[in-house]
């Protein structure tokens, strides 16, 4: 007996996924990477910068709950594991929070740009190479044209970007140590960790979000905002870490920057004038340059 059409479908969509080019997942994450961010923007004439971070990490945390039932991946680690899995959640909570105050006061390519410099550092004290010497070469001065830009308009958004940048650094540490595990794979760890960063940023902005429940809207934009910067960019770099190799996804990490600008402009209308297009170039070209010490496994997404 012949199968139906729509039998094979499953296997027509898993092979799809394994088969696409993972350049392609790559370039999904990085403009919903910073779409979702922009969503924020604009929807902070509606609900409070805090209130939109909870939004994003509470819906994030809702659809990983009903898709990994990440308790069970929290009950199953050891005590050292479970330490893990808080670190990573609460650096998460902190991490959003701080970015998204930064980008409510600092233009999205700039906040990006600073994100990206102790990406660099890291890399160059774990490899103490010319190569990684040149590139923190060209990313401090790019980062110092962008701030220097910034610092007598809105210095407590300068500081809170480079306060995301070290949270984002010490993401990135966590994260590849919960990758390393054996106990775990890496979305379910993730899903673990954005439950327990729901715990921690509830406190800190829950109650700037009270008000959303009597705006269907803002809720339905935050939610979106939570599926635009924690879902697909999370799962389209677990799909692109598993077959790109270590060079080639250095150097697409690189349009990052670029990446942020490009939606600043489009979207939130935010032209950057000479100097700072300077400064993210910069950041760029040492971002394309570095390379981390092996062995690695650094997802992005980054989380803000």
């Amino acid at each position: 007996m012949a199968a139906s059409p729509s039998a094979p479908a499953p296997r027509r969509l898993a092979r799809a996924v394994h088969t696409a080019p993972p350049q392609l997942y790559f370039a999904t994450s990085a403009v919903f990477h910073y779409l979702g961010p922009a969503f924020a923007v604009l929807l902070f004439a509606r609900v409070d910068v805090l209130g939109v971070a909870w939004l994003r990490i509470a819906s994030a945390a809702l659809i990983f709950a009903a898709w990994r039932r990440p308790w069970r991946t929290f009950a199953a680690q050891d005590r050292h594991g479970r330490r893990l899995l808080i670190a990573w959640g609460a650096v998460l909570a902190v991490m959003n929070g701080c970015f998204y105050v930064a980008i409510d006061r600092l233009p999205l390519g700039t906040v990006a740009a600073i994100e990206f410099l102790p990406v660099i550092a890291l890399a160059a004290l774990g490899a103490r190479t010319p190569r990684n010497a040149g590139a923190l070469a060209l990313a401090v001065p790019g980062v110092y044209l962008l701030t220097d830009v910034q610092l007598g308009i809105e210095p407590l958004g300068l500081v809170l970007a480079f306060v995301n940048a070290a949270l984002f650094a010490l993401y990135i540490v966590l994260a590849d140590r919960v990758a390393k595990r054996d106990a775990m794979s890496g979305i379910d760890g993730l899903a673990a960790s954005m439950l327990v960063a729901a715990v921690v940023i509830t406190p800190i902005g829950g109650w700037q979000a009270i008000g959303v429940s009597a705006d269907p809207l803002a809720l339905l934009a935050g939610v979106g905002v939570g599926v635009s910067s924690s879902v697909i960019p999370y799962i389209a770099d677990q799909l692109a870490l598993a077959r790109l190799d270590r060079a080639s996804y250095a150097l697409m990490v690189s349009l990052l920057p670029a990446t942020a600008t490009v939606v600043g402009i489009v979207l939130l209308a935010q032209i950057p004038i000479a100097v700072e297009v300077a400064g993210i170039m910069l950041v760029v070209a040492g971002v394309a340059l570095h390379r981390a010490p092996r062995p690695a496994s650094t997802p992005t997404d980054a989380v803000s």
